[in-house]
């Protein structure tokens, strides 16, 4: 059976780098599975792409020696379920709040005796190279669990969230923080509110052998974030990355007509 290299990277206290996949063709999810990213997050909360396509992008992504993840809709068991069971290696899962909303995602992530995820499926075991029966014994070891704390109601209570068994990474939503903030969305900010609730994550994440994450807009923003102690760090997306070379282009031709892109 195939090993989940992010997961043991991250035990071992070392970054990990990959980006979003927010278009509905798994085509780009083969071409991005060969730019060198550790892992591909495909983007079901708010986008266009389907189940059918997730799953043939899972299938593409571990072929290609790349860890595929799913970021849910939201934190309900049959989505947490169905990414897990068409080939996801792990989950993505948004606006974690309370110390419930986490001990649900890693119910229905872990099968017994760590949670309640229900046994069924074939694309699962087929994406890590083994069979059914080897697959739920060993799932438990390889299924990556990432929640985000992208809220101030996270913040608030780190400690009784970060503290829940089977998290393996707290993620920080910083679109999501500063709106919840009552900010304008960014990626970054020197807002005192923002940048203290990153430190507070951080550091509370350590003290409970979580590894920590945040969305960052580009390769610079990722090696300070790596600096400062993230592990998990995810560059803008396939979309925004796209866009942002395109924009660079039609810049230096002095080419008129174009508006700001968005980077993720």
């Amino acid at each position: 059976m195939k090993t989940n290299n992010v997961r043991r990277k991250l035990k071992r206290g070392e970054p990990s780098v990959g980006t979003w996949l927010t278009l509905p063709d798994s085509t780009a999810a083969q071409l991005m599975a060969r730019v060198g990213f550790d892992w591909l997050t495909v983007e079901l909360e708010h986008t266009p792409v389907t189940f059918e396509t997730a799953a043939r992008s899972f299938a593409i992504i571990a072929a290609s020696g790349v860890v595929p993840l799913a970021r849910v809709p939201w934190n309900h068991g049959e989505n947490i379920k169905r990414v897990l069971d068409t080939g996801a290696w792990g989950i993505v899962v948004p606006m974690v709040n309370s110390r419930a909303e986490a001990e649900a995602a890693v119910a229905a992530a872990r099968y017994a005796p760590l949670g309640k995820r229900t046994i069924g499926g074939q694309l699962h075991a087929a994406n890590f190279a083994t069979d059914a029966c080897t697959y739920y014994a060993r799932a438990n070891d390889e299924i990556l669990v990432v929640i985000m704390a992208e809220h101030i109601e996270a913040i608030e209570a780190a400690d009784e969230i970060f503290s829940v068994p089977g998290i393996d990474v707290v993620f920080i939503g910083p679109n999501d923080l500063h709106n919840s903030l009552g900010k304008p969305p960014a990626f970054d900010s020197e807002h005192k509110e923002f940048v203290d609730g990153v430190q507070h994550v951080l550091k509370t994440a350590r003290k409970y052998g979580v590894a920590a994450g945040i969305h960052v807009v580009d390769a610079a923003a990722a090696k300070r974030r790596v600096d400062e102690g993230f592990q998990f760090i995810a560059v803008a997306s396939e979309a925004g990355l796209m866009l942002s070379k395109a924009q660079e282009v039609t810049r230096t031709l002095g080419l008129s007509g174009g508006g700001a892109v968005a980077k993720y």
